[in-house]
């Protein structure tokens, strides 16, 4: 049995292998499972014959195989002539090599302990984050009295004795900074949207990180000249990539490495609600760098709060990105192996950008890169 084999074997997401004329190629074990039916009965059958969603999904899996882009749907009914329909998101990608053909991949919801499981963690992290907050608030002003007092006894003591007071000092105002994260993480206002140019966003975090935290870094720009305007609040998006930015930069160390910003535009990307209602998030932008890459332990978590990879980490601010780019309509992802590591993000486009703006043709799209 071939290296391929055993990894198509070994998949735990029912995954179906789809030809160039939408007829079933191969299943795995998993999507035997999920739909209830053999691989034998299946393949060379339709696959809009065997699987039953419950959206308009066929017109935005043509666009994603002629465009050889991904595809993400989110909380669809999916099933089939042997089962019942199972809340469900599904992830559509070309089979790399393979002109045509195409991988659907299901991911069923958890319907059982899982669910309960992961709603009691988020809601005991929505509880710590509220105290936090509270404690935040009221340490800040003791530890503005232990700066002072220090402040004041230095004034009257020796050279050797000063490096007491300076700890003390220093020591109070990086709590101080970690708990100003704290509450403004608590404390962020709701997106003031208007039309953006997200390639003015990219440029001025980039400059702003290699004048400071990210100095060491070499930031390449690799940008879509054609973008159009996102909807957003400029000053959050900013907020959202200087984090992205620091992010790598504190993962690179002092040796530096390479962050690239990707932006491109992927019309067949949309997000769908539990609702049934849609979203288009055609601009995309990503943040690339050569890292050591995210934890094995928190990859799946990385966006929660309080999760981080550094020891001294508030896990913090991947949580405000997620936070921030969900208040845009938006979506956020990872994907990260050692020495190459994706942020992506996912925005929708401005209604009504400025007239200077160049009007991209929907039958015009830009690739994405591998």
């Amino acid at each position: 049995m071939t290296l391929d084999r055993r990894l198509w074997i070994s998949l735990p997401i029912p995954t179906i292998l789809i030809s160039p004329d939408d007829l079933i190629e191969d299943i795995n074990p998993a999507a035997e499972g999920f739909l209830n039916a053999s691989v034998k009965t299946v393949v060379g059958t339709p696959v809009w014959d065997i699987l039953a969603v419950d959206y308009p999904l066929e017109p935005a899996f043509a666009r994603a195989r002629e465009n050889e882009t991904a595809l993400f749907v989110n909380d669809v009914d999916v099933g089939s002539g042997q089962r019942a329909p199972q809340k469900s998101a599904l992830e559509i990608a070309p089979l790399f090599g393979e002109p045509g053909h195409m991988l659907l991949m299901i991911s069923p919801r958890e319907l059982s302990g899982r669910m309960t499981q992961n709603h009691s963690v988020k809601s005991a992290a929505k509880s710590a984050i509220g105290m936090a907050e509270m404690l935040a608030h009221e340490i800040k002003n003791p530890l503005a009295g232990i700066t002072g007092a220090a402040q004041l006894l230095s004034m009257n003591l020796s050279a050797d004795e000063l490096e007491l007071t300076d700890l003390i000092v220093a020591e109070s105002r990086r709590i101080v900074k970690l708990l100003e994260q704290v509450e403004q993480f608590g404390n962020l206002t709701s997106p003031v949207r208007d039309a953006v140019n997200l390639h003015d966003v990219l440029d001025r975090a980039r400059r702003s990180a290699l004048l400071g935290f990210g100095a060491q870094m070499k930031i390449v720009e690799d940008y879509d000249p054609s973008l159009p305007y996102a909807l957003g609040d400029k000053d959050q998006l900013l907020q959202v990539v200087l984090n992205l930015l620091k992010n790598a930069s504190e993962a690179a160390g002092k040796e530096g490495g390479t962050i690239r910003l990707h932006s491109y535009f992927e019309h067949s990307f949309r997000m769908v609600r539990s609702d049934g209602t849609g979203t288009s998030l055609p601009l995309q932008i990503e943040v690339i760098d050569d890292g050591p890459g995210l934890p094995e332990h928190i990859k799946a978590d990385v966006f929660d709060p309080f999760v981080s990879g550094r020891e001294n980490g508030t896990g913090l601010g991947l949580a405000l990105v997620s936070k921030i780019i969900s208040e845009h309509d938006g979506w956020i992802s990872v994907d990260s192996t050692p020495g190459h590591t994706v942020f992506r993000i996912s925005l929708p486009r401005a209604p009504n950008p400025p007239k200077d703006v160049p009007v991209r043709q929907e039958n015009k799209t830009t690739s994405k890169e591998s």
